[in-house]
């Protein structure tokens, strides 16, 4: 999340900290195999520093903090203060120590040139305000020769963890024109959109490659749409809207659609993301 965001959009962020901050420990299982990739295509290893950009309640930053280990160190921001009180107070709770913690938008770091060896985010760059002067921001401070890695959404239509719910809610309310280019879940959905965009701001020996993984995590249909339904700001404000028995209409339909989904009455959903990976030329 960056700072420079409109007023609307920091708002919805700061009322939205709250629910990932009390799903944090389903979030970090659902997402860990995604950890893991960008790990490994950021090429992070033992010893390294690491900015994690827009690192909400502390994921990414505080697997990669284990990675790097005592040597190493992590620099998680981002520009919702409730988000990072929230992964410090984890960072805390874990005895992750070798992690620092700044509030700071992605568009402007307050940090010098050359200071990591690889910057990364997960999960972020589809809400930058300016995804171009972010990039050049995240290459700024990386050494040279270092690494950028970002992953974002792969298309709706490849992901059921979303479309599942979006196709019934746009049943109930009319959807809106959606800007392809406007901040969103699905901005960078398209091969090759995020990596264009490393490309004209430096970065060198860009590539992106999709990675298939399942969302998964010992959760029932009941927790995930509570958990859906929470962290989702858009859907959290259309369902608001609702009268309580057209919500209780559209949970009920929500549950039958993902049983699919939920072998043993545990989630999993197959997912497809996008890593685009650049170096710093140096």
């Amino acid at each position: 999340m960056t700072q420079d965001q409109p007023t609307g959009t920091l708002r919805a962020w700061t009322d939205t900290a709250k629910h990932w901050t009390k799903h944090s420990d389903t979030i970090r299982e659902m997402f860990s195999p995604l950890t893991d990739a960008l790990i490994a295509d950021a090429g992070i290893v033992q010893g390294m520093s690491v900015l994690d950009v827009a690192g909400g309640a502390g994921e990414p930053s505080l697997t990669i903090a284990r990675k790097v280990g005592p040597d190493g160190s992590v620099m998680c921001t981002d520009a919702i203060a409730e988000m990072v009180e929230a992964a410090q107070a984890a960072a805390l709770q874990q005895g992750v120590t070798n992690v620092e913690f700044r509030q700071c938008a992605a568009e402007s770091l307050p940090f010098s040139d050359n200071s990591f060896d690889a910057t990364v985010s997960r999960l972020g760059a589809m809400f930058f305000s300016d995804p171009q002067a972010a990039s050049s921001e995240m290459l700024r401070v990386t050494k040279p020769r270092g690494t950028i890695a970002l992953v974002v959404w792969g298309k709706s239509e490849l992901n059921p963890f979303s479309y599942v719910v979006t196709n019934i809610l746009d049943r109930h309310v009319e959807p809106m024109p959606v800007d392809p280019d406007a901040p969103g879940a699905f901005r960078f959905a398209e091969a090759g959109k995020l990596a264009t965009i490393l490309r004209d701001a430096g970065a060198v020996e860009v590539r992106d490659r999709v990675h298939k993984f399942d969302i998964a995590a010992p959760i029932s249909p009941a927790d995930f749409w509570q958990l859906r339904s929470r962290v989702s700001d858009s859907l959290r404000t259309k369902l608001e809207k609702l009268s309580v028995a057209e919500q209780a209409q559209i949970a009920q339909e929500v549950l039958e659609s993902v049983k699919e989904f939920f072998p043993d009455n545990q989630m999993r959903f197959p997912a497809q993301m996008l890593i685009a990976t650049g170096r710093k030329s140096g």
